[in-house]
């Protein structure tokens, strides 16, 4: 038996207590759009989770927390594809972090997980009561009643943050005499603010900090508060970002019907953009979720079939100093960061926080314009 709802109508403090309460087993599954998150439990008390977002990845973890390196987790990515083995073991097995620091790793994903829905307004859940645990979950444990409190806490500080830091496309500047204030900041603090004189948005930094917008924003609160920053201004929406929906009204059944239908004529693209529609309209739809799978992979092998191969390795055409000119996506920026004409496609695949379609579109859209070459 399931239970199902919206987080409009039992929020996520409720059905956590209502579970933890009721020493529940099973996996509670809550979808926004195209992103799905699951928590696994087992008589009340949090013991796993999972997530389709590549930025709550293990790997993008342990990166955030300082365990590896990129160079580090692409060599290991690399072994991952090619043995299909665990990149926490892989990484263990080449004594780069200890089986401790894996756990950790996944406690404190789960955590962000959990604190992430607390800031979710709008989204669908399901628990499937009784379902048995994944068999390949590596246990930790989480009372529910702790991260209930924390949570609410974040809620509460979120509305600060956007107080003062209304969205993600938010850019600052460093204030005059803020090398006099220096001494009260940290590591992490001195690493935003060299994104700060970067020009780089929240978005951009999130993602060079492999952190969430909650972390990103309490970093750059702090620094605003102190007055060793002030925020600038806000970046333009991206003209064709997939955070904007297809607006249509279409129902989801229609829009993954048109979707089979472009699938079976070779336009895979045009296919994704329509499941991805009818997913933020049903994001706990199965037959969606699975389409889009195909879809993706699809993508995948066409864009590798039409000159991109994964041991391509791509190239700056345009100077630093003119690409500073152009306000790009925070995803195609932080790509773009990780082309040194060293790595291939698969390696610079492997430690972006992206989908592996999304960053496949990216590259060759780049290439599409000139921005980068491939060798």
């Amino acid at each position: 038996m399931s239970i199902q709802g919206n987080l409009k109508t039992m929020n996520v403090s409720d059905l956590l207590q209502f579970l933890a309460a009721a020493r529940k087993t099973g996996t509670l599954k809550i979808a926004r759009g195209t992103v799905v998150k699951e928590i696994v439990l087992e008589n009340g008390v949090i013991v796993g989770s999972r997530s389709n977002d590549p930025k709550q990845l293990i790997g993008q973890v342990l990166l955030h927390y300082g365990k590896i390196g990129e160079d580090q987790l692409q060599a290991a990515m690399e072994i991952h594809r090619q043995s299909g083995d665990r990149l926490g073991s892989i990484l263990s097995a080449q004594g780069i972090v200890s089986a401790a620091d894996v756990v950790y790793a996944l406690r404190m994903r789960t955590l962000d997980i959990i604190y992430d829905l607390f800031l979710w307004e709008e989204a669908t859940f399901e628990f499937f009561d009784g379902e048995a645990l994944p068999s390949d979950v590596i246990r930790i444990q989480v009372e529910a009643q702790s991260v209930i409190m924390e949570g609410i806490y974040r809620i509460d500080e979120w509305s600060r943050y956007r107080a003062i830091i209304p969205s993600d496309r938010c850019y600052f500047e460093l204030s005059a005499g803020w090398t006099e204030l220096l001494e009260e900041t940290n590591k992490e603090s001195r690493e935003v603010l060299y994104y700060v004189d970067k020009g780089m948005t929240v978005a951009e930094m999130c993602y060079n900090l492999h952190t969430s917008s909650f972390h990103a924003c309490a970093l750059l609160f702090n620094l605003v508060d102190k007055k060793i920053i002030a925020v600038a201004g806000e970046a333009p929406i991206p003209a064709a970002s997939e955070a904007s929906p297809t607006r249509t009204s279409l129902s989801a059944a229609e829009l993954l019907e048109l979707a089979r239908a472009e699938l079976q004529d070779g336009s895979y693209e045009n296919a994704l953009s329509k499941i991805r529609a009818a997913l933020e309209q049903e994001p706990n739809n199965g037959d969606a979720q699975r389409l889009r799978q195909e879809a993706e992979d699809l993508c995948i092998r066409q864009v590798y079939q039409d000159g991109l191969p994964p041991s391509a390795v791509p190239k700056l055409l345009k100077t630093v100093e003119q690409l500073e000119g152009e306000r790009l996506d925070p995803q195609e920026a932080f790509l773009l960061s990780r082309i040194n004409g060293e790595w291939d496609i698969s390696a610079i695949i492997s430690v972006c926080p992206f989908h592996e379609a999304d960053s496949l579109r990216m590259i060759k859209r780049l290439v599409d314009g000139g921005v980068i070459g491939i060798s």
